[in-house]
């Protein structure tokens, strides 16, 4: 039976959540009352601040990853579920309910979470960078308390935009997201913090106005009295003239906190600017919120907004890719380089979603995964095991490293590899699907009325030739920062590497370091400290998951595939 046949004639009593997903909601709910019981806890128990937070990551991984693999079991179990026929191919069938009732009915507005092969990888992915966050920040002493706090509440939002099949729902917890960033920035950070956070916050809430405006007006336009998305993707019928105009204000809206050009400066600011676990997030899964909005919202809710609107965004993704990754190339600042190189991947994500077929799509939502590890691990390295302990983000004024930190050189060569994509690593199969995806591009009805030579340069072809590269653009400067940091020798060895030593997060591990920075003479990086036992814990986590991701990809895109069904019978 259809799901969504039974949501609204039940509404009023509320809608029975599926007993294998429930647990699903105490992601959101744990990790709110866990940032709560963080801020009554006395300010001098930080060790026990720091469990606290570490526990409720925990449980919201529990969470997470015990539906990820209920979910995954159903696909691959029950032939009805997983086998495409039409008769387990509507919008509602893909979905198992996890909390729904009423909340405004006055206005359609429900409290909806839902759970499908979509969101579920990046439900994963948030209780992955969750724990690992917490982990990578065990050296904070700094206000602990309220930096725990503002973490575990912005995991709970971003759950929670993971979750919510109501638009008004999505946008609550969408602005719940964004508001603890900028704390978590502007106290903790360094390297312009005030301008990064303000910079990020200011553009967020731009794209929020948007998403905000588009929201009201397809709730209107649509003519389905509610703002459930499962609804209007079934119910809602918004004429061609309205997609013309609302699909990219709603794309665009999202698409900013997704680092879309030319919107993606406030990216590389705000990754520079935020502490180790703040910059993890960013990266790892808050500008997935907005590439999630784009798939989710805009592009399923408006098809004909989307083919309209696809060769723009095809030049932007491509712009994104090549512009993102020839800015890395040539950083001075071992954080920039990460900072633009993420521009970069998520246009990998925005050229996989408007090639409209199963196998770039499908690459799409995997590269919001393997990006999100892989994301926070470069961040980790750079910001927690390199910055804090040589004070120093330049690449002059790095190098031997490797010798010093050999873990540290093996997470980032792990990460590099996986972010060039190679073979048995997760970058692989999501770049190679989204560049073969883009080969299969078929847009015969979009462009039938252009012109030869215009048509030509559209083609899936082009575009996957200019997308690669990117990838090759991608190796180059991945293999410039392990030889200038990690392999060769600083150009002069007689500087002090007390550069860039401004920001909060530095500060709180000063006490650390000896003498108050790390030395770089003739004998190396010899009195710098050790990696701890939490960060190569953390490490050895997100590494696991781009091995175990790249050499079984099936275990997400079975499920993802299967999801993305009707959305692909639109087109």
């Amino acid at each position: 039976m259809n799901l969504l046949s039974n949501i609204f004639p039940m509404a009023a009593a509320g809608v029975p959540s599926d007993p294998q997903f429930s647990m699903l909601s105490w992601a959101i709910y744990g990790s709110l009352i866990g940032g709560f019981i963080v801020m009554v806890l006395p300010n001098e128990q930080k060790s026990l601040i720091r469990w606290v937070a570490l526990l409720t990551a925990v449980f919201g991984l529990y969470c997470a990853f015990k539906g990820f693999m209920t979910y995954h079991a159903l696909v691959n179990l029950d032939p009805s579920f997983g086998s495409g026929d039409s008769a387990s191919n509507s919008v509602g069938d893909k979905f198992k309910i996890v909390t729904a009732c009423q909340w405004i009915p006055q206005l359609g507005i429900s409290y909806l979470l839902a759970v499908d092969g979509i969101n579920l990888p990046l439900v994963l992915l948030t209780g992955i960078v969750a724990v690992t966050g917490v982990l990578f920040s065990w050296n904070i002493e700094n206000r602990v308390k309220e930096f725990f706090a503002f973490f575990l509440v912005l995991i709970g939002g971003v759950y929670g935009v993971f979750m919510a099949m109501d638009l008004f729902l999505l946008f609550v917890f969408y602005e719940l997201a964004i508001i603890p960033k900028y704390f978590i920035i502007s106290i903790w950070g360094s390297t312009r913090k005030e301008y990064g956070a303000m910079k990020l916050v200011l553009y967020s809430f731009v794209g929020s106005a948007f998403v905000f405006a588009a929201m009201i007006a397809m709730f209107y336009a649509g003519g389905a009295g509610t703002f459930n998305i499962l609804a209007m993707q079934e119910k809602a019928v918004f004429a061609r003239d309205f997609q013309m105009w609302c699909f990219p204000v709603t794309f665009v809206g999202f698409a900013i906190l997704a680092g879309m050009w030319p919107f993606h400066t406030w990216a590389p600011t705000g990754h520079v600017a935020a502490p180790t676990a703040a910059s993890m997030l960013l990266a790892g899964v808050v500008m997935k919120l907005g590439a999630y909005g784009c798939l989710r919202v805009a592009m399923m809710l408006m098809p004909e907004g989307t083919k309209a609107w696809i060769v723009p965004m095809a030049v932007i993704a491509i712009i994104n890719i090549v512009y993102g990754a020839g800015v890395a190339l040539v950083q001075k600042d071992f954080k920039f380089i990460i900072g633009y190189s993420s521009v970069s991947h998520m246009g990998f994500v925005l050229l996989g979603l408007i090639t409209l077929n199963s196998l770039g799509v499908s690459g799409a939502v995997l590269q919001m995964f393997s990006h999100g590890v892989v994301a926070s691990l470069l961040f980790a390295v750079v910001g927690r095991m390199v910055y804090d302990r040589t004070h120093t983000r330049q690449l002059d004024e790095l190098g031997g490293l490797a010798k010093a930190m050999p873990f540290a050189f093996f997470a980032f060569v792990v990460a590099g590899l996986t972010s060039m994509g190679m073979p048995g690593f997760s970058g692989f199969v999501a770049e190679m699907q989204v560049l073969g995806g883009t080969l299969d591009i078929r847009w015969a009805s979009i462009t039938s009325d252009w012109p030869a030579w215009l048509r030509h340069v559209a083609s899936g072809p082009v575009l996957a030739m200019l997308g690669a590269v990117g990838v090759v653009i991608t190796v180059a400067y991945i293999w410039n920062a392990v030889n200038k940091v990690f392999l060769g020798g600083a150009e002069d060895e007689s500087k002090s590497h007390g550069h860039g030593y401004e920001g909060a997060e530095v500060a709180m591990t000063h006490s650390a370091v000896p003498n108050g920075h790390g030395h770089h003479g003739t004998g190396g990086w010899s009195d710098l400290p050790p990696i701890t036992l939490p960060e190569k814990i953390a490490a050895v986590i997100l590494m696991a998951c781009m091995v175990v991701v790249g050499l079984y990809p099936r275990i997400m895109l079975d499920m993802i595939d299967n999801s993305l069904q009707p959305f692909l019978r639109l087109f």
